[in-house]
């Protein structure tokens, strides 16, 4: 094919949308949610129950997060699927008290406010076609421990916007999340630089892209 013919359109998300996200609806996921009881770090995970999301990686970190941050609570969103079982088998290993399964919030984007720090962590590097919730939580202003897979190969630079980290590693899962929780200056500078690479995902980018395309 012809180099002139191809183009690159990413998705576009209309990012106004989680600017419009109200103090009151994150309040009222703390309360629902019991996260401001005994207030302990929220450490997020917005996948499926999917063997390649890789959550069985996530909850051993977790564990040993526990150790150092003993109020912390791990949110797991989406929280069906056929992997459940065994995911369910690794969360007894936990406290009940520090952990929340939710399986459908309708205000998710307000759930994303809510998380100290995002962790996604697909097992290899082409688990996600695109990988939707990149995006979100950098438009969150969430700073996110996560492994290379989808669109966060082109977007993401570890220490710059992102921690990014080795597939299948719960080690330095934990050590990301404690990174991230210990040193302000770093977790400010990738919250910056992520609302910075979110603006690239606009609505409005994607329409004038493909309008340029169809004025070729």
């Amino acid at each position: 094919v012809l180099e002139k013919k191809i183009f690159l359109l990413h998705h576009g998300f209309d990012l106004t949308q989680f600017e419009k996200v109200s103090e009151e609806k994150v309040t009222d996921l703390f309360r629902r949610y019991k996260l401001d009881q005994n207030r302990g770090p929220v450490i997020g995970v917005v996948s499926r129950y999917m063997h390649w999301k890789g959550i069985q990686y996530i909850i051993p970190a977790f564990a040993e997060l526990l150790k150092s941050y003993p109020q912390a609570v791990l949110v797991l969103a989406n929280a069906s699927g056929p992997y459940k079982s065994e995911i369910k088998q690794l969360l007894e290993a936990l406290p009940h008290d520090n952990v929340r399964e939710i399986e459908f919030e309708s205000e998710i984007l307000a759930l994303f406010k809510t998380f100290d720090v995002f962790v996604h962590v697909p097992i290899d590097d082409h688990s996600e076609a695109f990988g939707q919730v990149y995006i979100e939580s950098l438009a969150s202003g969430v700073p996110s421990v996560i492994t290379l897979s989808g669109i966060a190969h082109e977007y993401a630079r570890n220490g710059e916007n992102a921690i990014v980290i080795d597939y299948k590693n719960s080690i330095q899962i934990h050590e990301g999340i404690c990174t991230l929780l210990r040193e302000k200056d770093l977790r400010n500078r990738i919250v910056a630089n992520g609302l910075a690479v979110s603006r690239n995902f606009s609505i409005e980018q994607m329409v004038e892209k493909l309008d340029n395309i169809y004025r070729l």
